[in-house]
């Protein structure tokens, strides 16, 4: 996604961010940007900050002074998740935070129900429901179906339509298919697709390089809690990432 001037319109940028716990730094001057409707996956080993990263991200912790973020050219201090997501960004884990026993529609306005008078405004809600949910490629059977019937990959794509529907506009992915077998993780790497074409921009955490192949468009390692490398997809190569992981870096992709 571009500007009138052809240049990429700039959504989230992190300045020296950095995170301790007493003398532990798990995290250590992680700066980076992340583009409109770009996916921008990040990799790394376990311990290498990745985990803290997102938590920042979305207001659970708040960052070691020095450190910024900054949310469509403002920046911005989240004082808890809320505050993150009032400024577009939200976060789905990899438990999803559904509520099996209801509907697709009441998951999507879960504690946000509209309401006609005293009354929740279930022909508002299925409405809705529909409308955010038909631009997918993901298909699913019903919005009035009991989420305990879908499967992994639908699931999914109810827990990213939730957050669409709060107004978010940068979306953390945890492990997505760290769950899923070979079909359900394809049709939740198409769902990434979909929100990049959308115009969302998407962070993706993974272990999984071969799936970051098939839908980031930049990779960034970290490595003992610091950017290890920040590499083009289409100008990059798994061996390469994975010598980042292993032994470090210092180059950097615009």
């Amino acid at each position: 996604m571009t500007t009138a001037a052809g240049q990429s319109t700039t959504v989230l940028r992190t300045s020296d961010l950095s995170k301790s716990f007493g003398h532990v730094s798990a995290l250590k001057g992680v700066s980076f940007d992340l583009k409109k409707g770009e996916v921008l996956a990040v990799v790394g080993d376990n311990g290498a900050g990745k985990s803290t990263l997102i938590k920042l991200l979305s207001g659970a912790y708040d960052p070691d002074p020095g450190g910024s973020i900054e949310v469509d050219g403002a920046k911005r201090r989240f004082k808890g998740p809320l505050d993150a997501s009032e400024a577009g960004i939200a976060t789905v884990y990899q438990d999803l935070a559904l509520v099996d026993t209801r509907d697709v529609a009441s998951n999507l306005f879960l504690g946000r129900e509209p309401r006609r008078g005293p009354f929740v405004d279930r022909k508002t809600m299925i409405a809705r429901s529909e409308e955010v949910l038909r631009d997918f490629t993901f298909r699913l059977p019903s919005v009035r179906v009991p989420v305990s019937l879908l499967s992994g990959g639908q699931r999914q794509t109810v827990a990213i339509a939730r957050v669409l529907l709060q107004g978010a506009h940068i979306v953390i992915m945890d492990e997505p298919t760290a769950a899923l077998g070979v079909q359900e993780s394809e049709r939740v790497l198409t769902l990434i697709r979909d929100l990049r074409d959308r115009g969302t921009s998407v962070i993706v955490v993974s272990h999984n390089l071969q799936q970051v192949w098939k839908t980031a468009d930049r990779i960034m390692v970290l490595r003992l809690g610091e950017v290890a490398g920040i590499r083009h997809t289409a100008d990059s190569s798994v061996d390469e990432v994975v010598r980042l992981i292993v032994h470090g870096g210092e180059t950097v992709a615009d």
